[in-house]
């Protein structure tokens, strides 16, 4: 089992910077990929960003250029710095870690911290 806490969301002004992070503890034997995801009310889930085990980054077209994924390797952790935040930012993020256990694979998912982007 591998559990992940999300911590940053909040409320925050049309422009304004907001630091989501995402801590991964239980039996991870090795992480690949970390990524954060986000839901808006009505819309699916989309990818906004992820990072793999050798720090190649890749963004949702919509962010590029605002948004910036990093993550601490030897604490199980990512990051999401999110700067010039816009009013169409708002949703529910979620954190999402992949890797393996053993033998096993695990694709192990937060529980979510909401962003409010006022205009």
């Amino acid at each position: 089992q591998v559990q992940l806490v999300e911590s940053g969301g909040g409320l925050v002004q049309a422009g304004g910077s907001l630091r989501l992070s995402c801590a991964a503890s239980g039996r991870i034997g090795s992480i690949n990929n970390m990524g954060w995801y986000r839901q808006a009310p009505g819309k699916q889930r989309e990818l906004v960003a992820f990072i793999t085990s050798s720090g190649i980054t890749n963004y949702t077209d919509s962010v590029k250029g605002r948004f910036t994924i990093s993550r601490d390797n030897a604490k199980n952790t990512v990051a999401l710095q999110m700067n010039s935040l816009k009013p169409e930012d708002a949703a529910s993020y979620y954190c999402n870690v992949q890797g393996y256990w053993g033998f096993r694979t695990f694709s192990s998912w937060g529980q979510g911290t909401q962003v409010t982007v006022s205009s």
